[in-house]
């Protein structure tokens, strides 16, 4: 019995003096602030770049800021989405950049032909000597055009290349606009990331958004 009671003396001691330590520091007494940041435990012995990596995966500071994520992608589509680990989009955002340059160069070299024969026309039939059958030639020496066909490239066929070259551009220019914004909402959203997936199920595709809590 003895025992038993001073067992229970020391549990009754000890409990009370553990679950004080464990309560959290009162704030509002004087001389005691409450911590800026949250510290994640690092394990003991772990490297500098282990330590580094975790810091900055841990960081709700986008690499770039909004306004120079924009300008990046705004001036070369896909940098700012580099900057900020979005391989993907910035791929894509390149890979339209490239054909739309592309296209530019060749739409503008065919509005070129157009407007350069513009004028010209073919001849479909010469004049015939009917004594000989031969063809007419004039003091020249130039053979005679009876009969000239009607040129390919006239007015319709420029206009319709110069809406081709505008249209490329159009493309272009609102790829760099896109580019831009994407990466700015992108910066903006940098402590907020979802993803979204599509998979497939016994009852069809679904679409899974799916945001991690901090």
């Amino acid at each position: 019995m003895r025992s038993f009671l001073a067992a229970a003396l020391v549990v009754a001691v000890t409990v009370p003096f553990q679950a004080s330590r464990a309560q959290r520091v009162d704030t509002l007494r004087a001389g005691v602030t409450r911590p800026t940041a949250e510290v994640l435990p690092v394990a003991i012995g772990a490297s500098a770049a282990t330590r580094s990596a975790q810091a900055t995966a841990d960081s709700l500071t986008p690499p770039i800021s909004p306004r120079r994520a924009f300008l990046y992608s705004f001036l070369f589509p896909g940098a700012g989405q580099a900057a900020l680990g979005r391989a993907g989009a910035g791929g894509t955002f390149f890979l339209v950049e490239v054909t739309a340059l592309a296209l530019v160069h060749r739409s503008a070299e065919d509005l070129r032909i157009a407007r350069a024969f513009s004028r010209d026309s073919i001849p479909s039939r010469y004049q015939h000597d009917p004594i000989s059958g031969l063809v007419a030639r004039g003091i020249d020496g130039a053979p005679v055009v009876a009969e000239w066909s009607k040129a390919r490239y006239d007015s319709t066929w420029v206009k319709t290349r110069r809406l081709h070259y505008e249209d490329w551009l159009a493309v272009l220019f609102f790829n760099h606009l896109f580019a831009g914004a994407d990466a700015f909402v992108a910066a903006q959203l940098w402590d907020l990331p979802g993803k979204v997936a599509i998979r497939r199920t016994p009852y069809g595709s679904v679409i899974s958004l799916a945001f991690p809590f901090r």
